[in-house]
C-alpha cells in the first residue's frame, strides 16, 4: 500500500520528465526478531455481526497500539464502499484518527483508490496527515474503485468507470505535481496549490517539513506492477485475493524495474490473510467466518462478518464449498508455529520484501489475539 519519477509527465500527461522530492525513508523496513522480512498490518476494520461501527474503530485503533509496541513496520487501511461489514471507507479520516493513538508506526492507505476522486484532494488530505505524523504517512494508491460499479458511479458522479481506470497514469502524474508543488510555467494547475504543502516553504517566513508522504502503487494483476517499475516506486500486492498473479505481477514488476530518485532497486511488500490461536480448530472456526463473508459479498449479498457459529451451521452448497476450500487455501492459518512456517514459506516463495498481515475474523478479540501470538512466534520486541 513513494514515489518517483523516472519519466513521469505533466499532469495532462504531455511534459517533460520530472524528479520528485521526497524522503525515502520508512519504505524500506527492517526485519525484526526472527522474520524473515518486515511484519507490517491490513486492517479493513471489519465490522462484525453484533458489533458496532464504533467498536469496530476501537479495536482498530488497539491493534495499531499493538503493532506499534510489538515492532511491525506500518500500520495500514483500505478503502471501501458499501460494504456493511467493512468500515474503513474514508482512510484519511481514519488515519488522523490512528495518528492521534500511536507515536512511531509508519500509517498508511492501502489503498485510496485514486479514480474516486480529485488528485488536489488526496493530495491535500494527506499533506495534512504528514503534518499531523511527520515523517510517518504512506500514501498507497489503487486504480480499482473499491466497490461495484453502481456505487463507484455514485462516487465520481460519472458511469464512464473505464475511463477513470484508463486515466490512473495521468491522474497519478497531477497527485504527484500536486504533492510537489511542482507544476510547470503555462500549466493550468500551476498556480493552484495543495496545502498543506511545499508552497508554505516559498511564502515569506514560510517553512515546510521536507517530508513528503512516499507513494506506493498496489494491484492484484500486472497493469500496477508494471507502472510501479518503470516509475521505480514501490509496489504492494494484493496476495490475500489474488494469489494465482502473485508471482507473474512481482515478476513484472521487478523485471520492469527502472532505478529511481526513491528506490535504487525494487521494494515489494505482499498483503496475506493470516490469523493464528491458541489451537488449530479455533483458527479454522476464526477464518471460517471471514470465508463466508466473501462468498456473500461475491454473490451480491454483501454484509457483515457472521459469527463463528453462523459460519460452522451454514449450509455451504457445491459451489460455495467449491470457493471456500479455494479461498483458505490461501489463508495461512492455524497455531502460532504453523503460521509462523507457512508466512516463512510465502516470503521464500515470493521473494516478497515485506509481508503484510491482514487478520479477518468476526470479533476483535481473535484478531488482537492473532496479531500477538504471531509476534509471539517471531520474538519481536516489546515496548517497555
Amino acid at each position: 500500500m513513494n514515489e518517483n519519477q523516472g519519466d513521469r509527465t505533466d499532469g495532462d500527461g504531455t511534459g517533460e520528465p520530472g524528479t520528485l522530492r521526497t524522503d525515502g525513508d520508512g519504505i524500506q523496513g527492517t526485519a525484526a526478531g526472527t522474520a524473515p522480512v518486515p511484519l507490517s498490518v491490513l486492517d479493513l476494520v471489519t465490522v462484525g455481526q453484533g458489533r458496532t461501527a464504533s467498536q469496530a474503530l476501537r479495536t482498530g485503533v488497539e491493534i495499531a497500539k499493538l503493532a506499534e509496541g510489538r515492532g511491525f513496520h506500518r500500520y495500514w487501511v483500505a478503502e471501501h464502499h458499501s460494504m456493511p461489514g467493512v468500515a474503513s471507507s474514508s482512510p484519511a479520516v481514519l488515519l488522523a484518527h490512528i495518528a492521534a493513538h500511536t507515536d512511531r508506526i509508519r500509517l498508511g492507505s492501502g489503498g485510496v483508490m485514486l479514480p474516486n476522486h480529485a488528485p488536489l484532494v488526496i493530495a491535500e488530505q494527506f499533506g495534512t496527515l504528514e503534518a499531523m505524523a511527520p515523517g510517518r504517512i504512506d500514501l498507497g494508491l489503487g486504480r480499482a474503485p473499491g466497490t461495484d460499479g453502481a456505487t463507484a458511479a455514485a462516487l465520481r458522479r460519472s458511469d464512464r468507470l473505464n475511463e477513470g481506470a484508463e486515466d490512473f497514469p495521468q491522474q497519478l502524474s497531477e497527485l504527484i505535481r500536486f504533492l510537489d508543488d511542482d507544476f510547470p510555467d503555462g500549466h493550468p494547475y500551476a498556480r493552484i496549490h495543495a496545502v498543506p504543502g511545499p508552497v508554505q516553504a516559498t511564502a515569506p517566513g514560510g517553512v515546510q517539513s521536507a517530508h513528503r508522504p512516499p507513494v506506493w502503487l498496489l494491484g492484484s494483476s500486472g497493469f500496477s506492477a508494471r507502472l510501479a517499475g518503470t516509475l521505480g516506486l514501490p509496489f504492494a500486492f494484493a496476495h490475500h485475493f489474488s494469489a494465482r498473479n502473485t508471482i507473474p505481477a512481482l515478476d513484472l514488476y521487478r523485471s520492469s524495474f527502472r532505478p529511481s530518485a526513491v528506490l535504487d532497486a525494487p521494494y515489494a511488500l505482499i498483503g496475506v490473510s493470516a490469523l493464528a490461536a491458541d489451537e488449530e480448530a479455533e483458527a479454522r472456526r476464526q477464518v471460517l467466518t471471514g470465508a463466508l463473508s466473501m462468498v456473500r459479498l461475491r454473490t451480491g449479498r454483501p454484509g457483515l462478518i457472521p459469527s463463528p457459529e453462523e459460519a460452522a451451521a451454514y449450509d455451504f452448497s457445491p459451489m460455495e464449498r467449491e470457493f471456500v476450500d479455494g479461498w483458505l487455501a490461501n489463508v495461512v492459518h492455524g497455531t502460532a508455529d504453523e503460521v509462523r512456517t507457512g508466512l516463512d514459506d510465502l516470503a521464500k516463495r515470493t521473494g516478497a520484501d515485506e509481508l503484510m498481515i491482514t487478520a479477518n475474523a468476526h470479533g476483535g478479540e481473535a484478531r488482537l489475539r492473532s496479531y500477538e501470538l504471531i509476534a509471539d512466534a517471531y520474538g519481536l520486541p516489546r515496548a517497555h
